[in-house]
């Protein structure tokens, strides 16, 4: 295609919300003149769909509840006063704490004030504020510095932990998990009540729980008397509650614009509403996500945000689209097994990175550019001419987007003016309606996550087992097979054998190697 019918293709189908500041580029996806005809009826139906979750239907047939991360921004549209006033008074309760925590009217104990804040989730309830810290935060002028743990890894909480030295007396600790049950967020609480019990400090006179009512972490919470509690509701799932007080709170603590977060969220789902497709960014981009990856997933979506603050965006992405759409089987009940891969990392880095693979290598992907229109930082002349670094970064973009087009690779591009709280809003309710309008178009529940249950009950079984395999060590060397048959479990010698590794290398059991694993014996 010569750059003059490539220019009238760019006009033609290139989506505008002015009230957001955002265009949607779809121009260099390589779908025909007809394509939106042929699918503007299961657009509509999507729409339908989506106009049926938003008004309270059961939207989630496995869990059998409600989804409305939507109403978030827009309380007024819950189906019920009651739900409509519990987000209301929620965000009034989130503002007026930062406000006393800022203020010093919530203080610590043993300090003057709090200073730091500590995040401890995992999943849904850490990838959103990581990403809108990140994206939003500056140190010079933050009202408080936020740190996460966001694992069940000893050493990365060790690490964590490292940077707080010294201010664990002015650290506001909070636990975000909506069933309280979650080990990883679990194991990360008890670690930081540990250490702030090293030094004589009172873990729950400094600390705040984000959760569901009457979940164990909310009885603990009133229980032990905690500083506050958050609700989080089941029918706002983890990777959209970034909107709630999961991700609400943390970013009023750091002093950024929540405001502007859900300003900028209701303006573009106002916008998303339209049963308007080549004006709808969210349906238009849902249209070639199924283009492109023939509505089987089979090609993987690389995120290119060419401004360092949206670097965690892909990160982001990954939950919400992988965890959303990955599903062994439809609403039917058949095995399909969808699903769309997501990666990414930030423009230019990535011309050093992995460019080079997709411009030459397997075409089994397709690009969004995510492109930034306001440079920000001081505009140093880096080149004769006033070229500045910005205008690098721009023409590394324009340029990565051409040669990628050239080679016959696919690639979308979202623009925006600049990262401001209302544009990173905007691009979170973007990518979220986005996932349930092709949810609809490939028939798959968008809202459970029975792989990760899977998985979580799978780790449960290796940790009943390990117990089981510390009680029968003794004295007496023995195998991994000798270890199992003894616990009952034969089966699961190839288990037992990772397990007693692991106990060795951690001093939990002494082992003597042999030429093979099954000639490997431990004692206790």
């Amino acid at each position: 295609m010569n750059p003059l019918d490539l220019w009238k293709r760019y006009q033609h189908y290139l989506c505008s919300v002015p009230s957001l500041g955002l265009t949607l580029d779809v121009s260099r996806m390589a779908f025909d003149e007809g394509y939106l005809a042929r699918m503007a009826p299961a657009m509509e139906a999507a729409y339908q769909a989506m106009d049926a979750l938003e008004k309270g239907a059961i939207a989630n047939p496995d869990e059998k509840r409600m989804v409305g991360h939507y109403w978030l921004r827009a309380p007024k549209l819950a189906p019920t006063p009651e739900i409509t006033a519990e987000i209301d008074n929620t965000d009034a309760a989130i503002r007026k704490f930062a406000a006393d925590v800022h203020a010093g009217r919530i203080r610590p104990p043993k300090a003057g004030r709090f200073t730091q804040v500590l995040s401890i989730g995992i999943g849904g309830s850490a990838l959103g504020p990581m990403f809108v810290h990140d994206a939003l935060g500056d140190p010079r002028t933050d009202r408080m510095q936020v740190h996460f743990i966001d694992n069940t890894d000893p050493d990365g909480i060790d690490r964590t932990l490292a940077a707080l030295a010294g201010k664990l007396p002015e650290t506001l600790v909070l636990v975000i998990s909506k069933s309280g049950g979650t080990p990883d967020t679990r194991n990360g609480m008890v670690c930081v009540a540990a250490a702030f019990r090293e030094g004589g400090l009172d873990f729950a006179k400094q600390a705040v729980a984000v959760t569901g009512a009457g979940s164990h972490l909310d009885k603990q919470a009133a229980s032990e008397g905690w500083l506050a509690r958050f609700p989080m509701w089941d029918w706002v799932g983890g990777r959209t509650s970034e909107l709630s007080a999961v991700g609400l709170l943390p970013a009023a603590l750091q002093g950024l614009d929540i405001g502007g977060l859900l300003a900028g969220a209701a303006a573009c789902d106002e916008a998303t509403r339209r049963h308007d497709t080549p004006h709808n960014p969210s349906a238009l981009m849902a249209l070639m996500w199924y283009h492109a990856t023939d509505g089987r997933g089979k090609k993987d979506l690389v995120v290119l945000p060419y401004k360092d603050r949206l670097l965690l965006f892909s990160r982001y992405l990954q939950q919400l689209l992988m965890e959303s759409l990955g599903k062994r089987n439809n609403l039917k009940g058949e095995r399909v097994e969808q699903g769309i891969t997501v990666y990414g990392n930030k423009g230019s880095t990535d011309q050093h990175a992995y460019v080079q693979q997709l411009r030459d290598g397997v075409n089994n992907f397709f690009v969004t550019f995510i492109r930034v229109l306001e440079d920000g930082g001081k505009p140093v002349e880096v080149e004769e001419g006033g070229i500045t670094a910005g205008d690098y970064l721009h023409g590394f973009l324009l340029g990565t987007r051409a040669a990628l087009f050239e080679n016959d690779r696919q690639s979308m591009t979202i623009t925006v003016r600049r990262v401001d709280a209302p544009t990173v809003g905007a691009l979170i309710a973007l990518f979220e309606r986005a996932v349930g309008f092709y949810a609809s178009l490939v028939g798959i529940n968008a809202y459970n996550q029975p792989g990760v249950e899977a998985g979580k009950k799978a780790a449960a079984a290796v940790l009943g087992l390990q117990r089981k395999v510390r009680a029968a060590l003794s004295a007496k060397p023995q195998t991994a097979e000798q270890v199992a048959a003894a616990v009952g479990a034969p089966e699961s010698a190839e288990v037992v054998y990772h397990v007693l590794e692991h106990l060795a290398a951690n001093g939990r059991a002494k082992s003597a190697g042999g030429p093979a694993p099954a000639a490997t014996t431990f004692t206790a």
